[in-house]
């Protein structure tokens, strides 16, 4: 169980500042939602945490700065599931999947048969294991996200970074990802940062939200408090409706404009 804490993060390109000043702690097993329309700053919140791009600022896990980390460290510490990331065609599932094991094994080291249950149950509660012999190449978009997600998941770290996790995949299967993942935070602690599009999902599994408008927090809290139809109006420039179920999740659904 791990916390994570921003300090005035900032994240540059060039002359452009794409993160201004972002400050929040996320306490060990919370859910954090990044939410706000493209180029918000979003994606680059997470890759700054792993350290993919350059940042000012600090970022701290459980008080100690993860620039102090190795990058082994890290890569135990935070789990990162990235938009797009690189999946070399001819490697099989379980192969892909494994690497997340990597930062248990040593240099000329060999994985575990702990390390290689731990995948294959992974595999399994995604619904994956009829991929882990297939060849990535071979795989749908959707089928290669998942196993983006096993991958993290295999891990093992107390940090979950979701970039767009489900983007690619069914509702079907949007469902059971997050699920799995909902059921980790709640069964080990899992304290997970998601960037994500869809505000119905992004207020459905998480604690809190923080509403991004070019790299600045322009609204933060629960979803019901971020939600807003004329928040959303604002920094999205749509027209929706935010509907409330009795069970307390919160719907956004777009609206038409009226035809002449």
């Amino acid at each position: 169980m791990s916390s994570i804490e921003f300090r005035d993060l900032t994240v540059k390109f060039g002359k452009r500042t794409v993160v201004q000043g972002f400050t929040d702690t996320v306490r060990s097993g919370e859910w954090l939602g990044l939410i706000g329309p493209n180029g918000a700053g979003k994606s680059s919140i997470l890759r700054a945490i792993v350290g993919v791009i350059p940042s000012a600022g600090e970022v701290l896990v459980d008080g100690s700065s993860m620039t102090l980390r190795s990058r082994a460290r890290r890569a135990a510490i935070v789990a990162y599931v990235p938009q797009d990331p690189l999946m070399p065609s001819d490697m099989t599932g379980f192969e892909y999947a494994l690497l997340g094991r990597a930062p248990y094994v040593g240099y000329f080291g060999h994985e575990s048969r702990h390390d290689r249950a731990m995948v294959a149950d992974v595999l399994e509660r995604l619904e994956l294991s009829e991929f882990a012999d297939r060849r990535l190449g071979r795989l749908s978009g959707g089928e290669r996200q998942r196993l983006v997600i096993a991958r993290a998941l295999a891990t093992e770290a107390p940090i979950l970074l979701l970039d767009e996790p489900t983007s690619a995949l069914d509702i079907g299967h949007q469902q059971q990802a997050l699920e799995l993942v909902a059921r980790l935070r709640n069964d080990h602690g899992l304290t997970v940062i998601s960037a994500m599009h869809d505000l119905t999902l992004a207020g459905l599994y998480s604690d809190r939200l923080a509403l991004l408008h070019a790299g600045t927090v322009v609204a933060s809290g629960v979803p019901e408090e971020v939600l807003r139809a004329e928040t959303l109006a604002e920094f999205y420039g749509v027209r929706v409706t935010v509907h409330s179920e009795p069970d307390g999740t919160i719907v956004v659904i777009p609206r038409r404009d009226a035809l002449d």
